[in-house]
């Protein structure tokens, strides 16, 4: 025990000296010997470098909780660093991707500026939320509503939006057609101006101007060879070899030793891929072949899909449709829709395949027979449609396809005749087989057909046609029995008694029609009644015709409104050819209605256009009958008998109206024009001095200046003016006729004094005021003919014509840069003045005409003077054609404007045969017109005053100038 202790002592020692014997040495002193520590006989702590319990919280016992140290989140980490997960996807491979993505996902945006009344927050509030089956079942509906909604104005809006693609395109056009007008005139460039045109230079260097294209070398045959016996497996080739241009391996190139490749055997098989897709052009259903030799290549690829759309829907419409017939064999529709997949994909054989084994899985079809008839050519088609007919013995449509399939008509008749044998009642069959019957033939096989088949009205009226008059009375007094509610029989009886002349029958006939119609429960159509009028005027049975518009024509019409609707029946009829009908309609209206002079008129310009001078005339005796008050009728009656140069009967139709009209001012002036045409000088002037006394008009006292005026007697009717401006002096056109004769005398001052008198007078009066300007401009004032038409417009801002003089009056002095002002401010005022867009369109040059005519058209669509323009802008380019049309159009739309028939006949001379010279001359004649100021200056003056409309159409053509 104390040997232990005394070793222990002398460890402890040898430690502590050599610890600190440094420090003892220094000092100098002896060593220090260290005392005992107190803890050295005390055990070891249990629980030092053992685990913590279970639930152990360490400084929980005294508080010490609440805060995070760095120990328990562990090191700080840069944005840069790599996140844990190695496989974590771009945008989320660093930490501060990370973390920037949690914020944006926790922030939303939810300021004002982000708000909307209607839409709330542009984001959604909900995007963080889970997506469940609710949520898609609304959205679901909601898009349904969207798409209702979209679909409800659809249209509308579509149409919109067009107009306002339209509109924008014609307020803003291409450049393309701003240039239009430039482009045209290159035309007039001759050769010698577009060679002398220099070059622009390129600007570009060397080697933008020259650019080294990349040279393509095809690769030789031997290329493939060599590679093949050595084996080679390159897929790239290098481009030292200097073989540019390949880069995927020849199909075989990496088989090594596979031996030389055949390049005829290439060859072989490209002809035989080429000659099976011509096989498959030639192979058509008929069994000719529809190649065209120079466009075969085309043909080819248009029978390929051009797109792999087109490829995969044809998959997947064969992959459905084969399991169509897989679940249900017995489908028809499932192999007619195969068959014809295939027939569309080029692959007739497989179609004939499928359509084969259709008729076996479905032999009752007949749907598929036919589909299998029209696919096999030729032979085979008979020998289908003939295994058809076993299994289907009562289809008609097999029977028809079978005689269609035959060529020889005999074969036809007796596939026909063994048909009928099996399907008696087939109306179409019958039809089919008559119609390849002769006449007596078809006789005999139709009285066997009416046998078979009673009720077809066809079949009975087609047999009454090869039968004689007694036989075919028979034969449809039958046909009534079997069909008792059938109109066109009765009709065809009507018309058959009409043809052989028993007229007084059809009457009875139709009546009878009606009534028996009735008593069977047939409702009567009117519509139907007249239509079947028409076609039986067309057919030229006129008493047929008119007895049926007489049965029917008051079914089921209100009696106010009889006279309008039989008006526009009477219309209508005109329109589609049946003047008969027209006719038989206004014989009934006149015979309800004979004291209404509308019908009487509308009946009366009926005759006179469709009708003969004999029925016009008939007519209006009878309607002067009933309506001796309505001077026209009574003119009307007299113009005609004086066209046909009857002038003693036109003379007692006139005193048989003056004895019912004793002071109609229309009566007169239509006796005095009478006389005076006929050179009845002194009567014309007795006639008018009565009318003068009786029944004073300032038209009376007109026509009586105008006739001494072209008598020559110019005291007389100076003389016959003043007194009649002494009753009529608010009337312009006595004060015009003053000034004229003064003109005539050379008197212009007096002249100028009775437009001015005529003007204080009469200011609104534009005639007026366009004399005194003329007359000034013609004695050389042109100052003062300027402020004359100054003044007019200030009077009458709105007057076409004063604006149109105006703008005249410049150009004639030479100032086209005033006159273009003008036109400006008199479209301004005028916008919608055909006249003044008419003319505004010459005063252009030639280039902008076209563009200053659509402008015209735009505002005045239909203005008989801008369709004139727009005649003589197409004929001054020499489109003869269109000039045409629009010469047609204008006389169309104005047949009283003179100038567009002279014009249209100034054409025809210069463009048109004889004939259209003739047609425009006659029309114009039968139209006569009275407006125009070419016309009006020549059809008014004194010297024209007994020409015909023929004489100053031709007159007035000749004045007319091209200078447009």
């Amino acid at each position: 025990m104390a040997s232990t202790a005394s070793k222990l002592g002398s460890k402890l020692s040898t430690k502590s000296s050599a610890g600190g014997g440094g420090a003892a040495a220094a000092a100098g002193g002896p060593p220090v010997i260290p005392l005992a520590s107190p803890l050295m006989g005390k055990k070891k702590k249990p629980f030092l470098g053992m685990p913590a319990p279970l639930g152990y919280v360490p400084g929980l016992g005294r508080g010490a909780t609440g805060f995070t140290t760095r120990s328990d989140i562990g090191p700080a980490r840069d944005a840069n660093d790599p996140v844990d997960d190695r496989h974590a996807p771009p945008g989320k491979r660093t930490v501060g991707d990370q973390m920037k993505k949690s914020q944006e996902e926790d922030e939303e945006d939810l300021n004002d500026t982000n708000y909307d009344e209607f839409n709330g927050y542009a984001g959604s509030l909900f995007s963080s939320g889970p997506y469940e089956k609710d949520d898609e079942e609304a959205d679901a509906i909601y898009s349904a509503l969207d798409k209702r909604m979209d679909e409800r104005r659809k249209e509308r809006r579509e149409l919109r939006e067009k107009e306002e693609i339209e509109k924008y395109r014609m307020e803003r056009p291409k450049i393309q057609q701003q240039f239009s007008d430039l482009k045209r005139k290159l035309s007039e460039v001759s050769e010698e101006e577009w060679l002398s045109i220099p070059e622009v230079g390129d600007a570009r260097n060397k080697r933008q101007r020259n650019p080294r294209y990349e040279k393509l070398t095809p690769v030789p045959d031997s290329f493939f060879s060599k590679h093949l016996q050595t084996g080679e497996n390159h897929t790239s080739v290098d481009p030292l070899q200097g073989l540019a241009g390949l880069n995927t391996p020849y199909p075989g190139s990496m088989t090594p030793g596979t031996g030389e490749l055949d390049m005829r055997k290439i060859g072989q098989a490209r002809n035989t891929l080429m000659d099976m897709r011509l096989s498959q052009v030639s192979d058509s259903v008929s069994g000719q072949t529809v190649v065209d030799p120079k466009g075969y290549l085309t043909d080819l690829n248009s029978m390929i899909p051009t797109h792999g759309g087109d490829i995969s829907d044809i998959k997947k419409a064969r992959l459905l449709l084969k399991s169509v017939r897989e679940t249900n064999p017995h489908h028809p529709p499932a192999w007619i829709a195969s068959a014809r997949l295939e027939e569309v994909t080029g692959k007739l054989q497989v179609a004939r395949n499928l359509i084969m084994k259709g008729t076996e899985m479905c032999p009752k079809s007949e749907d598929v027979w036919l589909e299998a008839a029209r696919l096999q050519p030729g032979d085979t088609a008979k020998a289908v449609v003939a295994q058809a007919v076993r299994h289907l013995p009562q289809s008609v449509r097999i029977y028809i396809r079978a005689a269609e399939l035959e060529t020889d008509v005999r074969a036809k008749k007796r596939v026909l005749r063994k048909a009928l044998e099996n399907v008696s009642k087939s109306v179409r069959l019958w039809k089919t087989a008559v119609e390849l019957e002769e006449p007596e033939d078809a006789r005999i096989m139709l009285s066997r057909a009416v046998e078979c088949c009673p009720t077809s009205v066809e079949l009975w009226l087609a047999l009454a046609r090869l039968e004689t008059y007694e036989n075919a009375r028979r034969v449809l007094n039958k046909a009534r029995e079997n069909i008792p509610t059938d109109r066109h029989i009765w009709i065809t009886a009507a018309k058959l008694e009409e043809a052989n002349g028993n007229t007084q029958m059809v009457d009875k006939i139709i009546d009878r029609a009606i009534t028996s119609l009735r008593a069977n429960g047939v409702e009567i159509n009117r519509e139907q009644w007249i239509q079947d009028a028409e076609e039986c005027d067309k057919a030229g049975s006129v008493a047929t015709c008119q007895a049926v518009i007489r049965a029917v024509i008051g079914i089921g019409i209100e009696e106010e409104d009889c006279k309008h609707t039989w008006m526009e029946d009477s219309e209508s009829c005109v329109a589609h050819g049946a003047l008969e009908c027209a006719r038989a309609i206004y014989a009934h209206a006149l015979q309800m209605f004979p004291s209404k002079k509308s019908v009487w008129l509308r009946a009366a310009y009926f005759e006179k256009s469709h009708g003969t001078r004999e029925s016009l005339e008939a007519l209006l005796q009878r309607a002067v009958a009933h309506c001796p008050k309505a001077e026209v009728l009574w003119l009307m009656g007299a113009k005609s008998k004086w066209l046909a140069e009857d002038v003693p009967a036109a003379r007692s139709i006139l005193a048989l109206a003056f004895q019912a009209n004793p002071n109609s001012e229309e009566i007169w002036l239509a006796a005095v024009k009478l006389e005076s045409e006929n050179n009845e000088y002194e009567r014309a002037r007795r006639l008018l001095a009565k009318a003068r006394s009786s029944a004073p008009t300032a038209r009376v006292f007109m026509k009586s200046v105008k006739l001494e005026w072209v008598l020559g007697n110019i005291e007389a009717a100076q003389e016959l003016c003043t007194e009649a401006l002494k009753h009529y002096e608010d009337f312009p056109k006595l004060w015009m006729m003053r000034g004229q004769i003064e003109e005539q005398c050379e008197n212009m001052d007096k002249a100028r004094e009775a437009y001015n008198q005529g003007l204080k007078k009469c200011p609104h009066s534009s005639a007026l005021w366009l004399l005194l300007s003329r007359l000034e401009e013609r004695v050389g004032q042109l100052t003062r003919a300027r402020a004359i038409l100054e003044k007019a417009r200030l009077k009458n801002a709105q007057s076409a014509d004063l604006w149109l003089e105006s703008v005249r009056l410049e150009f004639r002095a030479g100032l086209r840069n005033i006159s273009n002002t003008l036109m400006a401010k008199a479209l301004q005022e005028c916008p919608n003045s055909g006249i003044l867009w008419a003319e505004a369109v010459f005063l252009e040059a030639r280039p902008q005409r076209k563009t200053k005519s659509v402008d015209a058209l735009k505002k005045c669509e239909h203005d008989p003077h801008v369709l004139l323009a727009v005649a003589k802008l197409f004929w001054s380019e020499r489109k003869i054609t269109k000039a045409r049309e629009w010469f047609l159009r204008t006389v169309k739309i104005e047949p009283d404007l003179g100038d567009a028939w002279a014009l249209f006949y100034k054409f025809e001379l210069q463009h048109g045969t004889e004939e259209q010279q003739e047609e425009v001359r006659k029309r114009c004649e039968n139209t006569e017109p009275r407006h125009g100021e070419l016309w009006c200056a020549e059809s008014k003056h004194v010297l024209n005053w007994q020409k015909k409309t023929g004489e100053i159409l031709a007159q007035v053509a000749t004045k007319i100038k091209n200078t447009f």
